[in-house]
């Protein structure tokens, strides 16, 4: 998975160049590996991005600004929800990425998947018997009473003193 985010190298506004800044300085200090696309240097990226980004998350005047995030094809979103996952401490579910192995998230999601499992194996055992396995239950429980009543039967009566 790469993750693509749409840059403008020669951008006369500053708020622009500061959210750029925002977003790849936070991908490279939480180390997620992404290709930065000028679209102000090449129009194949700027069209690509425009017909890329999806009608209900285009401005009104309906040209996207810079910076845009993708996973690949698939759009992520802009500055202001990549700011919002971020504040939410969301970013690797708003980029589609896994958290990295050793993270807060990803033990709380490996618990949630063995908690999963044992609730599964936990289903497993609780559903109804059939008809062989009840009569295979019955048969092992009837031989238990039996040992039990053989070990009875053999332990030697103690005496009582007088």
């Amino acid at each position: 998975m790469v993750i693509k985010v749409f840059l403008a190298t020669a951008s006369g506004s500053t708020a622009i160049k500061k959210k750029q800044q925002d977003v790849v300085g936070f991908l490279e200090t939480l180390k997620v590996e992404y290709t930065p696309l000028d679209i102000a240097c090449n129009e194949d990226n700027r069209m690509w991005m425009r017909q890329n980004v999806p009608e209900d998350m285009k401005p009104s005047n309906g040209i996207p600004l810079p910076p845009q995030i993708f996973n690949e094809e698939s759009y992520c979103g802009d500055y202001e929800t990549f700011f919002n996952a971020k504040e939410d401490n969301s970013v690797y579910a708003f980029l589609g990425l896994p958290p990295p192995p050793g993270s807060k998230k990803a033990r709380i999601e490996e618990d949630e998947e063995a908690e999963e499992e044992a609730d599964e194996d936990k289903d497993e055992d609780s559903q109804p018997m059939s008809e062989e396995e009840e009569d295979l239950q019955s048969e092992e429980e009837e031989e238990l009473r039996q040992l039990e009543d053989e070990d009875e039967a053999e332990a030697p009566e103690e005496e009582e003193d007088e």
